[in-house]
């Protein structure tokens, strides 16, 4: 199955709120619900007498990007950040967001709230906005999550990855007084989620708090290159300051990959000639039951032309030591080779399913398989629910898999 992957690249420029969402937009995200979304928060928020955004082209040192204009009238105003989020949240309701988008706009105001209650020392009650507009906060993360869902980014269709984000460098002016860039609590949310960051020769604040939220929000996926993909639409998103050595712009590039991605395992072999076959059948059973993907035994010739036997184990990469060395304990062998490999695996989906056999229901899982194309390869019913079934009702194995397969062999794309 082809799935959706997006690569978020601030490593240029940062990522702000404002350059997210003219991103998404220059990625095919509607405009016209941008629209709708400033009329609902004009309305919704009773601070705030005029709301309107501004959507154009614009060129960054020869780059063409989208660019969001803000036009707001408020209250000159002090408000609480949890009754912010609240807004925010009645908005997005408001519009319709999903579960999920709803969800993620409360993490991006969590993130926020736990940075500015950490560095000031104070509850996340007495965290205020104050260099951080409130009503334009609420319209950046509100529209980035409708428009992430407009484009299918938040289903589980999706993958998303980011660059290390540049931060910048010099100085910013908070209500708190002039401070290092980056901002005290834009540091503070990439550190809590470890995140990887890269350097930039401007002075200006280039990744912002709410650029920071947005972004560990939606991925703890940070790389260097981007991923093998098929790449589909790339947008870019203008901020509004113009650098004499970069374009201020960030890109966000949506792709496609088949979903049977790379993964890396560890292969351990040995050569046994010298140990029984009752030492092999527990040692396969022994390595199996502690974690191994997959036990072969192959039969061989060795030096001197003597038989002998591979173990070759399949191991994740974390737990492979202790493989090792059960392979060690119970054959006495001298060498173990192991590497790591990377390999493919297709699409597989485990699913349980109702036969009847005998008259009677049994539930079996069942495991399909498909192409890249999402085309179906295989339909498997699991083992150990065939033997369960064999056991319970006196029937031969062979038998039993004939009756489940008939049962099964109807299953469909649609089912």
């Amino acid at each position: 199955m082809l799935i959706k992957t997006v690569v978020i690249d601030p490593r240029i420029a940062g990522i702000s709120g404002d350059m997210f969402v003219a991103s998404l937009l220059d990625l095919g995200g509607s405009i016209d619900k941008v629209h709708t979304l400033a009329d609902v928060i004009e309305e919704t928020l009773d601070y705030c007498e005029k709301f309107k955004v501004k959507v154009s082209d614009v060129k960054k040192r020869g780059i063409r990007a989208k660019d969001v204009y803000l036009i707001i009238k408020e209250h000159v105003h002090e408000i609480s950040a949890l009754k912010v989020r609240e807004y925010a949240l009645k908005v997005g309701d408001k519009i319709g967001l999903s579960k999920k988008g709803l969800s993620f706009i409360e993490g991006v105001f969590d993130e926020l709230i736990s940075a500015e209650s950490k560095v000031h020392n104070i509850s996340p009650n007495s965290v205020h906005f104050h260099e951080i507009a409130s009503a334009d906060t609420v319209f950046d993360v509100v529209a980035s999550a409708m428009l992430l869902e407009d484009l299918g980014y938040l289903s589980d269709n999706a993958e998303i990855y980011t660059t290390p984000p540049a931060l910048g460098s010099g100085f910013v002016e908070i209500m708190h007084g002039v401070v290092a860039i980056p901002a005290p609590a834009t540091l503070e949310i990439l550190k809590k989620h470890s995140f990887k960051i890269s350097s930039s020769p401007v002075e200006a604040e280039l990744t912002t708090p709410t650029g920071a939220a947005l972004l560990v929000s939606l991925t703890d996926t940070v790389v260097d290159f981007y991923p093998p993909m098929k790449i589909r639409k790339i947008g870019y998103g203008s901020g509004k300051k113009n650098f004499k050595k970069i374009p201020n712009v960030l890109r966000v590039v949506e792709g496609e990959t088949f979903k049977a991605t790379s993964d890396k395992i560890v292969v351990i072999e040995t050569n046994l000639d010298d140990v029984t076959g009752e030492v092999i059948g527990y040692l396969v059973q022994k390595l199996i039951k502690s974690g191994a993907l997959d036990v072969s035994v192959i039969p061989a010739l060795g030096k001197k032309n003597r038989p002998v036997n591979i173990v070759k184990v399949l191991a994740d990469p974390v737990n492979y030591s202790d493989l090792v060395q059960i392979l060690i304990d119970e054959t006495g062998t001298l060498g173990v080779r192991v590497f790591e490999t990377p390999r493919i695996i297709a699409e597989r989906v485990k699913k349980p399913i109702k036969v009847k056999v005998m008259d009677k229901e049994y539930e079996v899982r069942v495991k399909t398989s498909r192409t890249r194309n999402g085309k179906l390869i295989n339909i498997k019913p699991e083992y150990d629910d065939l033997k369960e079934i064999a056991e319970h009702t006196g029937l031969p194995l062979r038998k039993v898999v004939e009756i489940v397969n008939k049962q099964i062999k109807g299953l469909t794309d649609e089912n």
